[in-house]
C-alpha cells in the first residue's frame, strides 16, 4: 500500500467509524426505549464490564488503546441518553429560579466579610468590586466562609489563586466544609513593596514579615538575600502594621503601596515580586444561589469513585457537550487516605442547556458533587 493510498484509507476508516458510531447512538436509545433509567443503568453496567474484559489480543498494548476507545465510547454514550432522555434534578429548578430572581447588577454597598485589616489585598479587591462595601474583617478565611454561611455578611471576598504561586489551598481546603456560592471573580495585579519605618536603609534590615503567599512570590528576591530572616503572618496589611507599630528600624514587610501609605511607612524597594505579570484572583461568595448577567464561568466540586478513569470519563462528558475546562484543582480529603476533590472551572453560558445538562448528571451521580455557581 502506498502512502497516499495509506491516506485514502485511513480517511474511509474515520467515515465508516463516524457512521457506525451514529448509528450504535441510535441502536442503544432504541434498544433501551422500554426500560426505567435503573434498568438502563443495569444493564449497560454489565454489558460494558463484559465486553471490556473480554478484550483480549497478542498484543497488550494494543489491548490497552482498545479498553480506552470503548471505555470513552460508552461514557459518550451514556452522556448521549442523558441529554436525549432529558435528565433533570432539583438542581436544574434551583438555577432557573436563581436566573429569574437574581437583581440586575451587584449592590453598591453590601456588608463583605474579608480576611485580614485594612490596607489588605482582600480589602483592595473588595473596593475593586463594590462602589461602597461595609467591610467586616476576620482573622482567618473560615471566618469569611462562616460569616457568609451565617448571614452576618452578605458577601465574602477570598484570594484563591495567584498567576505565579499559585492556590490558595487553604481556601480550597475550607470550601468543603461550608454553604456558598461564587458570584463573580476579579483579577487583580499584585505589586510588592518593601516597607520599613521613616530611616531605615536597605542595608539595616535583618527580618522581613509577610503573607505565605506573598513571600512565595518574591521568592526570588529573597533568595538573593538569604541574610534576612522570613517570618510568616496572617496577610500583607498585618506585616505593615506590625512594622509600623514596632518602630523598629531592623525589620521591612512585603506589602503594597497602600499599605505603605496606611501606615505611614517608606518604600526601600520597588516591585520585588518574581514576575510583573502578577495577579491574585479572588472570588466573591455569597449563600444563596444569584446568578447576575452575563455569568458564563462556572465552579463545582466533586469527589470521583476510587476505579481507573474515573477522572478521565468525567472529563469526557464535558468535552461531549462542547464545554471548555479552565482549571482543575485536586486537593486530598481529609481523613479518606488516598481520595480527594476536585475543583473544576470552566467557561459556560448560565443560559445554555448544555450546562444545565452536565450539572444535572453530575448531580445525579452518586459521588459527592457540589455546584459552586454560574458567575461573571
Amino acid at each position: 500500500m502506498t502512502q497516499n493510498q495509506a491516506g485514502k484509507r485511513i480517511e474511509e476508516i474515520d467515515e465508516q467509524i463516524r457512521e457506525l458510531f451514529a448509528e450504535r447512538l441510535e441502536a442503544s436509545k432504541a434498544a433501551n426505549e422500554t426500560l426505567s433509567k435503573s434498568e438502563i443503568s443495569l444493564k449497560s453496567k454489565r454489558y460494558e464490564r463484559s465486553y471490556l474484559s473480554g478484550l483480549q489480543s497478542s498484543n497488550s498494548l494494543i489491548d490497552n488503546y482498545e479498553r480506552v476507545l470503548f471505555s470513552t465510547m460508552f461514557n459518550l454514550s451514556h452522556s448521549y441518553r442523558n441529554t436525549e432522555y432529558g435528565t433533570r434534578t432539583d438542581l436544574a429548578d434551583k438555577i432557573h429560579y436563581a436566573l429569574e430572581t437574581t437583581p440586575k447588577e451587584l449592590p453598591k454597598s453590601p456588608m463583605v466579610a474579608c480576611q485580614g485589616i485594612e490596607g489588605a489585598y482582600s480589602q483592595i479587591a473588595t473596593d475593586k468590586i463594590f462602589s461602597h462595601a461595609n467591610i467586616m474583617y476576620f482573622r482567618t478565611f473560615d471566618g469569611v466562609f462562616q460569616a457568609v454561611e451565617s448571614g452576618l455578611c452578605k458577601f465574602g471576598v477570598l484570594p484563591i489563586e495567584n498567576s505565579s504561586y499559585g492556590s490558595v489551598t487553604q481556601v480550597y481546603d475550607l470550601m468543603v466544609g461550608h454553604n456558598f456560592h461564587i458570584v463573580k471573580d476579579f483579577k487583580l495585579r499584585i505589586n510588592h513593596r518593601l516597607l520599613v519605618n521613616t530611616g531605615t536603609s536597605f542595608e539595616d534590615i535583618r527580618e522581613v514579615y509577610s503573607h505565605g503567599q506573598a513571600i512565595g512570590q518574591c521568592s526570588k528576591f529573597l533568595k538573593e538575600h538569604p541574610e534576612i530572616k522570613v517570618n510568616i503572618v496572617e496577610n500583607t496589611a498585618i506585616a505593615a502594621k506590625t512594622v509600623a507599630d514596632s518602630g523598629r528600624k531592623d525589620i521591612a514587610a512585603i506589602s503594597s503601596s497602600d499599605c505603605q501609605q496606611l501606615y505611614g511607612l517608606v518604600s526601600v524597594k520597588n516591585d520585588i515580586q518574581n514576575t510583573d505579570n502578577n495577579y491574585t484572583r479572588f472570588i466573591c461568595i455569597t449563600k444563596e444561589l444569584m446568578i447576575f448577567p452575563g455569568a458564563s464561568k462556572t465552579s463545582v466540586m466533586l469527589a470521583l469513585g476510587h476505579t481507573p478513569g474515573a477522572l478521565a470519563d468525567t472529563l469526557a462528558k464535558f468535552s461531549s457537550l462542547g464545554l471548555n475546562l479552565t482549571k482543575i484543582e485536586s486537593r486530598p480529603i481529609p481523613g479518606k487516605d488516598f481520595e480527594f476533590m476536585f475543583y473544576l472551572d470552566f467557561e459556560a453560558s448560565a443560559y445554555s442547556e448544555e450546562l444545565i445538562t452536565l450539572l444535572c448528571e453530575l448531580d445525579a451521580d452518586p459521588t459527592e458533587f457540589a455546584y459552586l455557581g454560574t458567575y461573571i
